[in-house]
């Protein structure tokens, strides 16, 4: 037999287009130098410092009202079972099973309720505090002080004080506010924020300061 001819090669009919460049990479968002962070109270935007402090004002809470709920629900059930205590050992065991699980409970219960006050209390202090910046248009004491006594006198009113445990309360709001305020300041000053009192002891106008800096 006559061998058979060789198949001729097939040649791709499709032309080799260049490939389109690849896409450009979306724009990265500028990150804030230390100069821009330093303008911030603690250096940190307010939208993390909220979130931080307030996160960190729950765990507290947390903790706080597992301790405190554990021991009230504790008192109570003995104080409720007093005059019914066990004389077997089936009894005791039933007793103390009982108490553990009244404990566990009432705690639980108290954590919840004192994390969810407690958070609320601290993000109505910060956000007080940055509205009252806002509108006076700088950044010193004056804000936290009026973030203090706007959530002391919130506590008094849903606990309904009377007069004198308000003016108590406003008391220690105004006395926590001017120290966290100051510390604030003093950790803003250090970053090269001053405060707009600053500028009056030493008789500077803003403008100075900030040509100086």
């Amino acid at each position: 037999m006559a061998p058979s001819p060789a198949t001729p090669p097939i040649h791709s009919t499709t032309s080799h287009q260049p490939q389109p460049p690849p896409p450009p990479p979306p724009p990265r968002s500028p990150q804030p130098s230390p100069a821009q962070l330093g303008q911030h109270r603690l250096s940190l935007p307010f939208p993390l410092r909220l979130t931080l402090c307030t996160s960190i004002a729950t765990l507290t809470g947390l903790s706080l009202g597992v301790s405190h709920g554990a021991q009230t629900a504790a008192l109570r059930f003995r104080a409720e079972h007093a005059h019914k205590l066990p004389k077997t050992a089936t009894g005791w065991y039933l007793y103390h099973k009982s108490k553990n699980y009244n404990v566990m409970f009432g705690g639980v219960r108290e954590a919840l309720k004192m994390g969810a006050k407690v958070s609320v209390y601290v993000a109505g202090f910060f956000t007080i505090e940055e509205a009252v910046d806002r509108a006076r248009g700088t950044k010193d004491f004056g804000s936290t002080v009026v973030g203090g006594l706007g959530v002391a006198g919130a506590f008094s009113a849903w606990n309904r004080f009377p007069l004198a445990v308000a003016a108590r309360t406003a008391k220690l709001g105004l006395l926590v506010g001017l120290g966290f305020g100051l510390v604030q300041d003093t950790i803003g000053l250090a970053r090269g924020r001053r405060p707009a009192y600053m500028n009056l002891l030493l008789l500077q106008s803003p403008n100075d300061s900030t040509s100086a800096a």
